[in-house]
């Protein structure tokens, strides 16, 4: 361009004409603010295309099952051995939910006394029970027959007398003095969110075994890519309810508890009213007549999840803090999906990569599901660039029936959910890894008497004890992963009791190493 020719981008710096001072500040700062947001925008894009970089050595993976399965419980055990900055400074944080379960646990034995009291059978499938028990000899994949009437008798059947008769003015003063919980429970579940609320029989009755929506991005290439919608519970939520439950208070009640937060460790007023109802609910969960009716009416909380109800004298204090086996019993329903990231120091990873890889697979994200029914149309989303599956398979849960919907069998359920998923072409890559888990409740179960043979025909005259059982349903699962799989790929099993913290050390640690390991090999690091 010569000297003497117009620049052509003259234009675009030369003020228009007859411009006055005040248009001309206003016209700098509009192109200031332009400028701001254009440079902002070129940062994001910066920041997201480095991100893409930095994730494609991140290892995600998915926890999978039905509700209350040991999905939690599991990602609680990664972050206590592998987090463990995270996990204890969150820890004080559950000391809410240990309580909330408490509370609960206490009113659900009140509202089985006033039933037997007024004389109302609890139909299976309500509230205030931990499972549905399915009729003996019901064919597993079989719709249950109706209940037996038995089932709301009101005559013991060693004595023959009614259980109302034993319950006295004892159990409606308990009753009385525990009043107080009602308002607590009510309180902490408002501030801990939609996971305080369990959900009830019939809220999934119409949907389908897995009922996962295909949800596609139309911007991707193989159109094959689900889009992350925003879950009803998103990701990182969950520390953000644990934070507002552990700093609410309740207002006083009744006298109980103490607005200034005075007392023994500086409790709040939920602690004081639990500490001030500590000896009524020992007396109420050690009552003889008490444990009568809830074994008549077939409720064993000590099975359930969030059972503290043998731990009150300790967790019932004003100075309680909770411990590792508390957080890991603690038991808050998973809405939508939970993220978590973990970081595994350098020399975790050298062991696989020889040095060769730099980062890779240090950095982990963890996906933590809702197993109701009513929720897994939330885990398709993040079917995509999975390294491996963790799932969880409740094997005690051969007699029972889920809470959203008791006409579904349990175990039936899992075995279309592990069938659904192995089929899965966006999983087909990603490594499988089974967790036949509660198998303390399995071996007590069988222990109590209770036949697998009336639940499962298929499983014929094999011995009725727990080794039997879980190499039954070891080779089932592992039938339907050959079957359903669209490629070989790497599979791993476990039995498990993912409560017991020091046994699923060695687990998780195993299962760590099988995931970087595959993970690394199909990177092409190793």
């Amino acid at each position: 361009m010569g000297a003497t020719e117009p620049d052509p981008f003259a234009i675009f710096h030369t003020p228009p004409p007859g411009e006055t001072p005040g248009e001309r500040a206003m016209r700098e700062a509009k192109e200031a603010e332009e400028k701001r947001v254009s440079d902002m925008i070129d940062d994001q894009l910066k920041a997201e295309k480095l991100a893409r970089k930095k994730d494609k050595y991140v290892v995600q993976v998915l926890l999978l099952g039905q509700s209350e399965s040991g999905k939690s419980t599991t990602l609680k055990n990664f972050r206590m051995r592998y987090a463990k900055a995270a996990w204890q400074a969150e820890r004080t944080s559950w000391r809410s939910v240990i309580q909330l379960n408490i509370i609960r646990s206490i009113i659900t034995i009140v509202e089985v006394l006033q039933a037997e009291m007024d004389g109302d059978p609890i139909e299976p499938g309500t509230p205030t029970m931990p499972f549905s028990p399915l009729p003996p000899n019901t064919p597993l994949f079989a719709p249950p027959r109706p209940e037996s009437p038995a089932l709301g008798t009101r005559t013991h059947s060693s004595s023959k007398q009614p259980l109302s008769s034993l319950l006295t003015d004892k159990h409606q003063l308990l009753k009385l003095r525990l009043g107080p919980l009602r308002r607590v429970e009510t309180d902490l579940k408002r501030r801990l969110g939609e996971g305080a609320v369990e959900e009830v029989d019939g809220a999934a009755s119409n949907l389908g075994a897995l009922s996962l929506r295909l949800e596609l991005d139309s911007s991707s290439d193989s159109g094959l890519v689900p889009k992350k919608r925003k879950a009803e519970w998103g990701v990182h939520r969950l520390q953000d309810a644990l934070e507002k439950g552990s700093s609410a208070r309740v207002g006083s009640l009744h006298g109980h508890g103490t607005d200034d937060g005075s007392g023994e460790g500086g409790g709040d007023d939920v602690t004081d009213i639990l500490a001030s109802c500590r000896e009524d609910m020992q007396a109420l969960w050690s009552d003889e007549a008490v444990r009568v009716v809830l074994k008549k009416r077939k409720l064993r909380l000590e099975d359930s999840a969030g059972f503290f109800l043998d731990d009150l004298d300790r967790i019932a204090q004003r100075n309680y803090e909770p411990s590792d086996d508390d957080v890991v019993r603690a038991r808050l329903r998973t809405l939508g999906v939970q993220e978590y990231r973990i970081t595994f120091e350098p020399q975790s990873t050298a062991i696989f990569a020889g040095g060769i890889g730099g980062d890779a697979g240090k950095e982990w994200l963890l996906y933590d599901v809702g197993g109701s029914r009513t929720m897994r149309h939330a885990w398709l989303p993040y079917f995509d660039n999975v390294q491996a599956i963790i799932f969880l398979a409740p094997v005690s849960c051969f007699d029972e029936r889920l809470t959203e919907d008791s006409k579904i069998n349990r175990l039936e359920d899992s075995f279309l959910l592990w069938r659904s998923v192995c089929g899965s072409k966006l999983l087909s890559r990603a490594s499988m890894i089974l967790f036949l888990n509660k198998c303390d409740l399995l071996k007590k179960k069988l222990r109590s008497g209770v036949q697998v043979k009336k639940y499962l025909p298929s499983y014929g005259d094999r011995p009725n004890d727990a080794s039997a059982v879980l190499k039954y349903l070891r080779e089932k699962f592992k039938e339907i992963l050959r079957q359903q799989s669209p490629e070989i790929r790497q599979n791993y099993f476990y039995a498990t009791t993912v409560i017991d913290t020091k046994a699923t050390a060695a687990t998780i640690k195993a299962v760590k190493d099988s995931i970087l390991r595959d993970y690394l090999k199909n990177a092409e690091i190793v």
